[in-house]
């Protein structure tokens, strides 16, 4: 790919990862997964809750991530992998669930898991 810019970060400790994105639908292989980066409410107990959506239809986590919200202090965005593509329909109902107790979701896809 052709870099656009370079340097733009605003801090000099930034570093950054860049994924490619396409609008084609790729056949999925098994294993799959899918990533999703959700802010939970600044409650006691918000990310075992966030969490247990996945727990309670045993869809297995593979990766949790946390980034601090600019501007908000002590609050987080979480990037979180599991096991499942969003065609599933227990993946639609964890995905559902997640909707319903958090501030904030956005579904980055489904993909097939490196081997």
């Amino acid at each position: 790919m052709k870099i656009l810019f370079e340097e733009i970060e605003d801090f000099k400790e930034n570093y950054t990862r860049f994924l490619v994105i396409s609008s084609k639908k790729i056949n999925h292989g098994f294993p799959n997964k899918t990533s999703v980066v959700f802010a939970t409410k600044h409650i006691p107990g918000a990310l075992f809750k966030s969490l247990s959506v996945f727990f309670l239809r045993d869809i297995n986590l593979l990766k949790i991530e946390s980034r601090p919200l600019r501007g908000k202090p002590w609050q987080y965005i979480f990037y979180l992998d599991f096991e499942g593509i969003l065609e599933d329909k227990n993946c639609q109902n964890a995905i559902k669930h997640l909707e319903e107790i958090t501030g904030f979701i956005k579904i980055l896809g489904s993909y097939p898991a490196a081997r």
